[in-house]
């Protein structure tokens, strides 16, 4: 045995990570981010596991392997934060499950729980089945389909029926979709490029999002108003929420009522109505998958109506939703900020960091599936979605911030798209732009499609 064997060995010091190239004075790499977004998340794979950007006079880190995302998710080091959320907050406030963090964000994700568990969600099941068939009688006119419209109707009918029932929703639908629609443009633009005091500027755009945000908030302080003059109390999220006790045992304050409402609203009208415009480009771009779907539904269903007791049937429907997931995820950047100096995957991160990554780019990554860009909902077969890495498919997210409706969004999107791939076909019509549009949430710019029944 040598001097050397025994001796100590000097700690290994964390790497700093390489700051990116392409960065420019004042903006950083925010023009790249803002220009070509999903390109440039995607290709930083190519200059290591983490990334130094810089967004504005900001640091941020960015995470590109589908091991080190799953480490940031579970790690207690990091919290909900930076650009992303900070761009949130104006809509969702900072007293909702969406926002906070520590012990306010474990009470909060305790009181919303009983409504999403995987027991809960058959109740919602008929109403869900109901709002997909009304798609389908819509659309027997012939008219052109604004499928942007649609989706984000359904989506948000869906989810006041469900979590907040009550007809007084329904007059609300449009002004929720048009507010939303303008409220996350505003907030990737914040958040790509953080230069706050512009965003006060009385320009026409500022304008136009601060009427948005207005009228959005103006509807949930009607809608809960509306409950309570009621007085009834349905088992759904609303009455969960209005009966809530914080950590004295006193009810809520209608701040978090307020605020934890606007997240219900978001997440059950942006996320899936992103979602259900993208299954519909993907009938139409792929029209053997739609066969194979109306005959799914057919062997299963027969000629009845689908309804929510054949959902876990319908195999290769949910396969088609969960590889649209996988190539055109609503939810396409993340951020995390570091509560303290620590390290990832043998980089340093510094406290208060911001740390971002990309669903899109780490579920398109050719390192973790064979033939990443080709459309393959067979790739989540039993026998070979064993084959992909842990983390590098989590629609829903990981950890204590995994979506609570995960089995509720399912539910709904397999219903909807077993019900319009059963009766139509789909092309599209002139003034289509299928592209994507880069926002909080990813769907196509504008999609116009005329169905043609089976």
């Amino acid at each position: 045995m040598t001097l050397e064997s025994v001796r100590p060995q000097a700690p290994v010091e964390p790497r700093v990570p390489l700051l990116a190239a392409g960065g420019v004075p004042v903006l950083g790499h925010g023009w790249k981010l803002a220009r070509d977004p999903l390109g440039f998340l995607s290709r930083l794979r190519d200059d290591g596991d983490v990334v130094r950007l810089k967004l504005g006079p900001k640091t941020v880190y960015a995470v590109t392997t589908p091991e080190l995302t799953g480490a940031l998710a579970l790690s207690p080091d990091y919290k909900i934060g930076g650009p992303l959320w900070e761009s949130l907050e104006s809509l969702l406030g900072k007293q909702g499950v969406a926002t906070s963090n520590g012990p306010l964000h474990r009470r909060q994700r305790r009181a919303i729980q009983p409504a999403f568990r995987l027991e809960a969600v058959p109740a919602y099941g008929p109403i869900m089945a109901e709002e997909a068939q009304r798609l389908v009688e819509r659309w027997r006119s012939g008219r052109t389909i604004d499928v942007m419209a649609e989706s984000f109707r359904v989506a948000v009918r869906v989810a006041a029926r469900c979590l907040m029932r009550g007809s007084y929703m329904d007059e609300r639908s449009d002004r929720v979709c048009a507010a939303l629609a303008t409220l996350f443009s505003g907030m990737y633009q914040r958040m790509v490029v953080p230069l706050g005091p512009l965003y006060r500027l009385p320009l026409p755009a500022n304008r136009e999002f601060n009427r948005a945000l207005a009228d959005l908030h103006l509807l949930i302080d009607e809608i809960v108003a509306a409950r309570r003059a009621s007085s009834q109390k349905p088992d759904d999220l609303l009455t969960a929420l209005l009966e809530a006790k914080d950590e004295n045992g006193e009810p809520i304050g209608e701040q978090e009522i307020h605020d934890q409402v606007v997240a219900i609203v978001t997440a059950g009208s942006e996320t899936v109505g992103s979602m259900v415009m993208s299954l519909l480009q993907v009938l139409t771009d792929h029209p053997d998958h739609a066969d194979k779907i109306r005959d799914e539904v057919k062997s299963v269903v027969g000629e009845r109506p689908v309804s929510f007791g054949d959902v876990r049937k319908l195999t290769h429907t949910a396969n088609v939703i969960v590889e649209t997931m996988r190539l055109r995820p609503a939810v396409w950047i993340l951020t995390r900020r570091a509560v303290a100096d620590t390290e990832l995957g043998g980089y340093h991160i510094p406290a208060g960091a911001d740390v971002v990554y990309s669903p899109y780019a780490i579920q398109r990554d050719p390192r973790s599936y064979e033939r990443h860009a080709q459309f393959d909902p067979d790739r989540w077969l039993p026998g070979r979605a064993k084959e992909v890495p842990k983390y590098a498919m989590s629609p829903f997210g990981v950890g204590n911030r995994k979506c609570p409706g995960d089995h509720f969004s399912m539910a709904e999107l397999t219903l909807i798209l077993a019900t319009v791939a059963s009766a139509y076909r789909f092309e599209q019509v002139p003034g289509s732009d299928p592209s994507p549009r880069i926002g909080i949430t990813l769907r196509p710019r504008r999609l116009l499609l005329r169905a043609l029944p089976r």
